[in-house]
């Protein structure tokens, strides 16, 4: 295993260059405008990531001292140039800077954006200054396929829904009704964006509210969904009530179990580093023990996202098994004692 320490300038920058080739000839990402270009987290440099969004490229320093990233931001940039002949901007993102607008993004080349990127032919809006996120999370692509895939005549239910891409992906698939819930509007107002861009029927509706408040709301109206989605942050408070993955996620589960219609789908996404696969599972387990919850399926995080056999240095800091990422996503099947529908 080659540890950053003992790696040379030489040795980053071949490095580096074999992670780059390895997506640019991975025939699963033909498809797709957005992916990973590297993940140094794994892939041998902690505290950088590469993705690619169109013609634009985005570097992420998420090292906690920007300064002690292992290799020089120039360097990455010339080994870019380099190996995508084609890339128009690229924006530097400094997470843990002191200046908002290098946490959201300074330029480094080019001075233009993309507003949209195409993944399997469905279009996403896209605003990369957003904040400190790109606006559009990759590792939830597998998912974004499966929602196309079984939301025909479906009633979706969208939580934390940040700028809809589920919720998107499940209306491209047929759903008559998409709710997309989240406490920030402008998010909200990108989801509305991808639905325009896809000319999609209008049975999507978008909701700025808070996940306790709105869940105790539909609740309350017996609302039920075929498909309820659960993407929480790992921690989140608000006057309304605390999530916490690491600590309570079977608590987030059982506050949206209510939603769901008999025989209806409950998706969560636990993406806590610190929680193993097997804690998820046990819970999982926990939880099926009354009869009226079952594990139907997991779904794994694409190949880019966690990088390659040939480039991988280094493993989560917990073991994600049975998962093949610490992004863990689960469809859960629900049945109802009143079984109502």
């Amino acid at each position: 295993m080659i540890t950053v320490n003992h790696m040379n300038e030489f040795d980053i920058a071949d490095h580096l260059r074999l992670s780059l080739q390895l997506r640019l000839h991975d025939p699963s990402l033909a498809d797709v405008e957005a992916y990973r270009l590297f993940n140094g987290f794994y892939e041998g440099l902690p505290g950088l990531v590469i993705d690619v969004y169109g013609n634009t490229v985005v570097i992420k320093n998420h090292n906690r001292q920007p300064d002690k990233i292992p290799v020089s931001i120039n360097r990455v940039l010339q080994i870019l140039s380099e190996e995508l002949p084609s890339m128009e901007s690229v924006l530097l993102k400094i997470r843990h800077s002191d200046h908002p607008e290098e946490r959201k993004g300074l330029f480094l080349r080019g001075e233009r954006l993309p507003d949209r990127i195409t993944e399997k032919d469905i279009c996403y809006a896209l605003d990369l200054r957003l904040h400190q996120d790109d606006s559009f999370y990759l590792d939830t692509r597998n998912l974004r396929a499966w929602l196309r895939k079984h939301s025909h005549r479906k009633r979706v239910l969208n939580f934390f829904a940040y700028t809809g891409s589920l919720g998107v992906a499940a209306l491209a698939g047929g759903a008559i009704s998409v709710l997309q819930t989240d406490s920030n509007s402008e998010f909200l107002s990108l989801a509305e964006r991808s639905q325009r861009l896809n000319r999609l029927p209008s049975v999507m509706r978008v909701w700025a509210s808070d996940y306790f408040k709105a869940g105790s709301q539909l609740k309350q109206a017996k609302s039920l969904f075929d498909i309820v989605i659960l993407d929480a942050p790992f921690f989140s408070r608000s006057r309304f009530g605390e999530v916490d993955l690491q600590k309570d996620f079977v608590s987030l589960i059982n506050k949206a179990r209510p939603l769901v219609a008999h025989e209806g789908l409950l998706i969560v996404i636990n993406n806590s580093l610190f929680v193993p696969g097997s804690q998820v599972i046990g819970e999982i387990n926990q939880l099926s023990q009354a009869g009226y919850l079952s594990l139907e399926q997991t779904v794994e995080i694409p190949q880019d996202i966690r990088g390659y056999p040939e480039s991988i240095h280094s493993a989560p800091p917990v073991d994600p098994a049975p998962f093949n990422h610490p992004t863990k996503i689960s469809i859960l099947r629900i049945l109802r004692k009143d079984q109502a529908v």
